[in-house]
């Protein structure tokens, strides 16, 4: 499997993401729109905005038990794309 390609169980959590993703914020497109490596922050990509950060940041933690800090260095990194914030939760997740 190359680095590009991720596992069928890494692929699934990307999907079930990026639904939790469009139902949260009631995003106009499907979970399948939302590209794995596309941006999920700022003017490129999905263009979400530090609003809709934090509703995901919330939605997160109640479905998979830990918590997003708002004020984490890390947050750049973990929300910069649906296959980055989904392999943050796997790593993470207590549910």
């Amino acid at each position: 499997m190359s680095q590009q390609e991720p596992a069928a169980s890494d692929a699934a959590l990307e999907r079930e993401v990026a639904g939790m993703i469009v139902e949260a914020l009631n995003l106009e497109i499907s979970a399948d729109e939302i590209k794995a490596e596309e941006a999920l922050y700022g003017d490129d990509g999905l263009g979400l905005d530090s609003i809709d950060i934090l509703e995901v940041a919330l939605v997160v933690s109640k479905r998979y038990g830990f918590q997003l800090k708002a004020d984490s260095e890390d947050n750049f990194r973990i929300f910069s794309s649906l296959r980055s914030l989904a392999g943050h939760i796997a790593a993470k997740r207590t549910k």
